[in-house]
């Protein structure tokens, strides 16, 4: 979906300022939030595209002064409410109103550093053919989902190089709703800076792209 996370080659934002020296955490609640967007991502009530999702549907301007780790707390909440694992009097008034509701695991705190240094890989075998090659030629669709993408607004109708195959991996874009993984082929592919904002430099810039958002060019 076009929303307020997607903020590539869009003006009026300021400049990136680097802040020398950054702490981890810059207040005393960031790694409490934190821990508890993890806790329940482990619970399965949710997959990974689905958190990106309900981030990106966070009201623009909210989404915009909310920090980094304000942003995954205000998301985590409305991803509570939706499924009802709190009401929206509990969240509002900090403690319990109704019995809890069951998820499918609770992670022991001795399975947590072995759980993230593990990761999630998204490879998955698939059944369909490749349909790009490395050297290929490709222009991106010109689409406005709904739904959840990974398609930058900014790289959308595009002219780019397929430069690396990834094989096939879960499919975001059906993966956010609840439509299954539908592995897809994955691409990397690079674009001149030039053909994405009309810059004239020779930088380029890579996106891994997964197939439906690409097509031969005509």
């Amino acid at each position: 979906m076009n929303g307020p996370h997607d903020m590539g080659g869009f003006t009026g934002f300021g400049p990136v300022r680097p802040e020398a020296g950054e702490p981890v955490w810059h207040a005393e609640w960031e790694p409490r939030a934190f821990a508890l967007v993890l806790a329940m991502g482990m619970t399965g009530s949710w997959n990974i595209d689905m958190a990106r999702h309900a981030r990106e549907r966070l009201p623009a301007l909210h989404y915009w002064r909310a920090s980094y780790y304000e942003m995954r707390h205000d998301a985590l909440v409305l991803q509570l409410i939706e499924l009802g694992l709190v009401t929206a009097m509990e969240e509002e008034q900090g403690r319990m109103a109704v019995p809890p509701k069951p998820v499918q695991r609770v992670a022991a705190a001795s399975a947590i550093p072995g759980t993230l240094a593990a990761g999630g890989p998204a490879e998955r075998p698939g059944n369909r053919p490749q349909g790009f090659a490395i050297g290929e030629t490709i222009r991106t669709r010109n689409i406005n989902p709904e739904g959840h993408t990974r398609l930058p607004r900014y790289a959308r109708g595009k002219l780019g190089e397929i430069v690396s195959v990834h094989g096939t991996h879960v499919f975001p874009d059906s993966n956010a709703h609840g439509l299954g993984e539908d592995p897809q082929w994955l691409y990397t592919v690079r674009f001149s800076a030039q053909e994405l904002w009309g810059k004239h430099t020779k930088d380029t810039v890579c996106i891994d792209l997964w197939e439906p958002y690409l097509e031969a060019p005509a």
